[in-house]
């Protein structure tokens, strides 16, 4: 099976539920069925902050349903398994749930659709919202069928009574049903009873962007529809002193230019008229630079450790043990990282009568809204935003920005909606970059091979300037207009998901541990969330520095991994992608070819993964490669195998691409990253093949496990690479310059 251009096979372990849809409830007493319920019980996932059951669902008159989700399909597959969720709590079949997600004006307000939660978060939310909602309905057909809700039956949303007597969801509901808070007293259907979940339905979202239909927000035209451009300046903390604007208006088709500060844009007729007008802008103006970036390269690690910090210790434990008969340390360092979207950030904005409707690929309609409404300084009731989707991204890139881009320019327009696109070097050099880091590991090993003391200390900036998140605003434009606003301060996501420090406290045992964070408050290089935070990064660091324990132990791997686990759901991870992999404890690869292993729960909240890398290296150039990956995942009961797979093999292929190429290059005023050929990502043709088996545990709650498979797969790298060449590196990206360097 072909999958991002890779070739995957999958494997799915576990129970398959035997499948049922005359799942019936036991009655629901008359006092519920007329809403009465205990004030402000707890509520599952995002219903804690929606309590309403018509914000989730509405039945509509043909007995179809729709269903209402504040999380955005950014590529994951969300909106078919909130949907698969939908039809098996309803007992509805799939082809009759329409999804609408990410909506300021009809949909629960979820925040961001970030950090791996939708399915925790909003799936959790649906799912309850959707059993009671059926209980309702079933207690509204006994008294209308005669019967108890016992003995009736639902069939894609007719309900059966003995005897033959019918009443379709359409005949049972009126606006009001569901017009009362949730209570999340019935309990949704046991995984034996689900018809669609576990299954591997496809995707939604999918025909259109394989057919040439209209997928994304790029794609959108609406009436009357011009299209806009900005001007960026050529450096973070550059400020307009003149522009002449006769060139850009000069040419045919420009509708506005715009100029509010340093803040630069034009609109015209067509695209291209808008691209030739920002050119022209761009050689009318004049800036004043100033030199504001860190220094580049390794010096960059020492600059980081310097700089003013809030230290935190996030981990700290202290037991009896032996004494350490080896020591080891060793720093680990990641660079500042690019989201690279395939497609530069793009945003449609629309202003009537004084009130906004922006359409973007946010990850966040509502935080977006507030920030708009801050920056704009009018009522965040004036503002709509629509989620279209974007083409690539998981953090937060430019399509936050991009959106108070194409509002700014839109008010210029007489009314008419502009559609504002990012050109290449605009998305290289203004998106928010994943923060570099700098990673210090020590730890002892006993006579008996296993760690008795561990520690790790850590610097990084924020990882998440999202809007909403902060006391400023978070918008780019903001910041360049004549009444400027201030960027939001710095701030760590708190443990235990955590942020720059995500995934620093190991899930091994060891008796004696400290981990220490510091947060670097200044922000010289804009960063915000890259996928998975800072967990790329510590993984890296945490499984390497496992290697190098491990062969102080002279142990292999694996086994010393294994013996420092007491989790049987870490265990089992490893144990299923070693038996997959075909590892040979102690074995060491010749001609430089080698296996390497990476392991993490992600968040040491979420989904587990284990995955085996397999790379080859040559010698005389320093270039890597890895041909073939296996991965072995378990994130609780299973909604759709393959859009968890597609995730599973996403993060490995994204990871790899970071891992060997990626990095943002800079000098002390600007960022020289500008085009695909100054950053450099994975192609099609070395992109690993990918084998995915997946551990179901209907027993268990789903997790979330989109960005579970990137720390894994760069440790799993690393180690490869180590036993390839008997050399560690443990400064990304494993470039050929570098790892060539090493082997000298």
């Amino acid at each position: 099976m072909s999958g991002k251009g890779g070739i995957t096979r999958r494997r799915f372990l576990g129970r398959t539920a035997a499948l049922t849809v005359g799942f019936t409830l036991a009655p629901v007493a008359r006092a519920f069925a007329q809403g009465a319920a205990p004030p402000g019980p707890k509520l599952p996932g995002s219903l804690q902050t929606n309590r309403m059951l018509d914000g989730w669902l509405r039945i509509n008159p043909d007995g179809s349903v729709t269903a209402f989700t504040g999380k955005v399909e950014i590529g994951q597959g969300i909106v078919t398994a909130l949907a698969q969720i939908v039809a098996d709590e309803l007992d509805v079949d799939l082809a009759r749930v329409t999804m609408i997600s990410g909506d300021t004006a009809t949909t629960p307000n979820e925040g961001v659709t970030s950090g791996s939660r939708s399915i925790e978060d909003s799936g959790a939310a649906l799912r309850s919202a959707c059993a009671e909602a059926r209980a309702i309905l079933l207690d509204t057909a006994a008294a209308k069928l005669v019967a108890p809700v016992s003995a009736l039956r639902v069939e894609n949303g007719v309900v059966f009574a003995p005897g033959g007597a019918r009443a379709t969801y359409g005949e049972l509901t009126t606006e009001a049903t569901f017009k009362r808070e949730a209570t999340a007293q019935v309990k949704p259907k046991p995984p034996s009873a689900h018809q669609f979940t576990g299954k591997s339905i496809p995707r939604r979202d999918i025909p259109g962007k394989v057919t040439g239909g209209p997928a994304y927000v790029h794609d959108m035209r609406l009436p009357g529809m011009v299209f806009g451009r900005v001007v960026r300046p050529p450096s973070p903390r550059a400020r307009l002193t003149s522009v002449d604007e006769r060139a850009a208006r000069a040419i045919p088709g420009v509708v506005a230019v715009v100029r509010d500060g340093s803040f630069l844009a034009v609109a015209a007729e067509r695209e291209e008229q808008a691209v030739a007008a920002a050119r022209a802008l761009r050689k009318g103006a004049k800036w004043q630079e100033t030199a504001s970036l860190p220094p580049a390269g390794r010096a960059l690690f020492d600059h980081m450790r310097q700089q003013p910090s809030q230290r935190n210790v996030i981990g700290e434990k202290s037991e009896s043990a032996a004494p350490a008969a080896k020591t080891l340390s060793a720093t680990f360092t990641r660079p500042f990282q690019a989201h690279a979207a395939i497609g530069p950030s793009c945003a449609v904005a629309h202003w009537e009568k004084g009130k906004l409707h922006v359409f973007s690929h946010t990850q966040g309609p509502f935080p977006l809204r507030g920030e708009l409404a801050k920056a704009l300084r009018i009522p965040a009731t004036d503002i709509t935003v629509t989620h279209r989707e974007g083409s690539g991204c998981y953090g937060h890139n430019g399509a936050d920005d991009v959106a108070l881009d194409a509002a700014l320019c839109a008010r210029a327009t007489g009314g008419r909606p502009v559609k504002l696109q990012w050109m290449r070097d605009d998305e290289f050099r203004w998106e928010p970059y994943g923060s570099a880091m700098v990673i210090d590991l020590q730890g002892g090993v006993d006579a008996q091979g296993r760690v008795v003391d561990f520690r790790s200390e850590l610097w990084s900036h924020t990882h998440s300037t999202r809007p909403g998140e902060s006391d400023g605003v978070n918008l780019l434009a903001a910041w360049y207009l004549k009444d400027a606003q201030r960027a939001g301060s710095a701030r760590n996501i708190p443990q235990p998901a955590g942020g720059g420090d995500r995934n620093a406290i190991p899930l091994y045992v060891f008796p004696r541990q400290r981990v220490v964070n510091h947060l670097i408050p200044e922000m010289p290089v804009r960063v915000s969330a890259l996928r998975t935070l800072g967990a790329y990064a510590n993984v890296f660091a945490l499984e390497s520095f496992m290697d190098e324990l491990a062969l102080a132990a002279r142990a292999d791997p694996v086994e010393f991994r294994l013996r420092h686990l007491s989790d049987p759901r870490a265990i089992a991870v490893i144990e299923t992608v070693v038996a997959k992999a075909g590892w040979r404890p102690g074995a060491r690869a010749g001609d430089g070819r080698g296996r390497g292993i990476g392991f993490a729960k992600y968040k040491n909240l979420a989904a587990y993964v284990a995955v085996i890398a397999e790379v080859e290296v040559d010698r005389a150039s320093g270039e890597v490669k890895v041909p073939r990956a296996w991965a072995a995942a378990d994130a609780g009961l299973i909604v759709n195998p393959d859009g968890l797979a597609n995730q599973i093999e996403g993060g490995v292929i994204q990871s790899t691409s970071w891992t060997l190429r990626e990095a943002v290059e800079f000098d002390g005023t600007r960022i020289l990253t500008r085009s695909w050929a100054d950053y450099q990502i994975l192609r099609m043709p070395e992109v690993p093949s990918v084998e995915v088996t997946l551990i179901d545990r209907p027993e268990e709650k789903s997790v979330g496990a989109g960005e579970a498979s990137t720390g894994p797969t760069v440790a799993a790298i690393a180690n490869a690479v180590a036993n390839a060449t008997g050399r560690r590196i443990r400064d990304l990206p494993l470039t050929a310059g570098r790892v060539k360097a090493a082997l000298i």
